[in-house]
């Protein structure tokens, strides 16, 4: 594995986005590479946005890609850069690499040139532009702008990850530089945009590395320094196929909806091809430190839903609780009006003893309206028969104990333990039996934290149903 480059030269690294749709996962871990790189070196992390599409692009997947940054905390520096508006800077260079004599005219027909792609697939032939209008003195409009590919020799370029990549030029065809209608191709543009931004490294999927040798090709011709390359392992689903919907949500904040923190996904999207020995839990502010190029793998990365709820579950547990609920309020808050009277102390601390018990923020948002929204309705097949009598009595009995308390935990714990030994039965008995009053016995938090977080009135009120309930 080729060895990461060296901290003290200067990084500029972007993340050039296309948005003609929301942005996916896959583009959301190539941006964080792009990000912790730039981090880790000191350097710069930019952002292009490739609208060159004018029928696709759309100002709400633009916003999604930036919301979605955002989201993951990855800030970009200066303002992003919208490659549509450089279509002129783009013309001026074709005509340059055309005056040099590194492009040329060509008005070959698509009927033309898909009668000969035929006639190669009929020979298995690969097909490759036969060059007819290479030395053409007269080309009559529409034509295409093609770049001029050398007959022999090689085109080279490094990859970090993968070592130096060696491409015959006979391989390489003369490819479209600007299309008949004047828009400027994909290879073409990226090349000047990211000599004018002042690139140093690009770091993309290992689908683009197809590009590379005619990119790299385009650098010598136009006298600009070559970026080092790093093609990043593609991901699949668990069932080894290309990762699709199908395997699990298609946009990045599709994730936020279903609960899972930035700082969970961070760390799941950077183990997706990069290790650091056998560590799977990084902060962000380890990952600034310790990632490095020459720890990416080349094998395809597997994107296991079973692992990110893991680790949602790590980041939800040691979340500060006020730092969760203030998340919860920014993103869910619709699905939080059952809690608009609790006190804002009371949510906080209900949060706190459910936080460590939850996979992502929707279970979390259940177990909380069982707290906090309206009464349970009780089923009371959730109690054997031979316990109703003994859960009725231990309810009533530990309900007029809590008249008398400060609904402090200690006090609460004192009393009904206290009950529980004067009875002499066992206390998870009792805390089965109050437990179901105050939730139905649907989620399980320590007894005594969740009657204090509750109040005295909620705590009353449900137990005096549950009663009712019992007959």
């Amino acid at each position: 594995m080729a060895e990461a480059p060296n901290t003290k030269e200067k990084v500029v690294v972007r993340f050039p986005p296309s948005p003609t749709g929301f942005l996916h996962v896959g583009g959301a871990r190539t941006a964080l590479f792009n990000w912790l790189f730039a981090r880790h070196h000191g350097g710069q992390f930019l952002l292009r946005l490739e609208d060159t599409d004018r029928e696709r692009s759309e100002d709400r997947f633009v916003e999604d890609i930036l919301e979605s940054l955002r989201w993951l905390g990855l800030k970009w520096d200066g303002e992003p850069v919208f490659q549509s508006r450089r279509i002129e800077r783009h013309k001026e260079v074709a005509a340059q690499l055309v005056e040099k004599g590194f492009a040329y005219k060509c008005d070959c027909t698509p009927e033309a040139l898909d009668a000969y792609r035929k006639e190669c697939q009929q020979k298995k032939l690969p097909y490759r532009y036969p060059g007819i209008c290479r030395d053409k003195k007269e080309v009559r409009a529409p034509y295409v702008l093609r770049i001029r590919v050398p007959d022999d020799g090689e085109t080279r370029f490094a990859d970090m990850i993968r070592g130096e990549i060696t491409i015959p030029n006979k391989d390489i065809e003369d490819w479209v530089l600007v299309r008949s209608d004047g828009n400027p191709t994909y290879n073409f543009v990226v090349v000047v945009d990211d000599h004018d931004m002042g690139v140093t490294h690009i770091l993309r999927g290992e689908d683009h590395i197809n590009n590379t040798p005619k990119q790299a090709m385009l650098y010598e011709a136009l006298g600009y320094a070559l970026p080092k390359f790093a093609h990043l392992p593609m991901i699949l689903g668990s069932d080894r196929t290309k990762l699709s919907k199908r395997h699990g949500a298609a946009s990045t904040l599709e994730y936020r909806k279903m609960g899972y923190l930035p700082e969970a996904m961070v760390n799941f999207l950077v183990r997706l091809g990069w290790s650091f020995g056998d560590e799977e839990v990084f902060t962000v502010d380890k990952l600034k430190s310790v990632f490095s190029v020459e720890h990416i793998g080349k094998a395809n990365a597997i994107f296991n839903t079973e692992k990110l709820d893991w680790l949602n579950g790590i980041y939800l547990r040691e979340k500060p609780s006020q730092e969760l609920s203030d998340y919860m309020q920014q993103y869910f808050k619709e699905e939080l009006t059952f809690a608009k009277s609790v006190p804002a102390a009371s949510f906080v601390e209900g949060v706190k003893i459910i936080q460590g018990k939850v996979k992502n923020i929707p279970e979390l948002i259940e177990q909380l309206y069982c707290l906090f929204g309206e009464d349970p309705d009780y089923d009371l097949t959730a109690l054997k028969d031979a316990e109703k009598a003994p859960a009725k009595q231990a309810i009533s009995d530990v309900s007029a104990l809590l008249d008398a308390s400060d609904f402090s935990i200690e006090d609460l714990e004192k009393r009904i333990r206290g009950y529980a030994d004067d009875k002499g039965e066992k206390f998870g008995k009792i805390a089965k039996a109050v437990r179901f009053s105050l939730t139905g016995g649907k989620i399980s938090p320590g007894l005594f934290e969740m009657i204090s977080v509750q109040g005295k009135e909620t705590v009353q009120r449900r137990m005096g149903r549950a009663l009712k309930a019992l007959g």
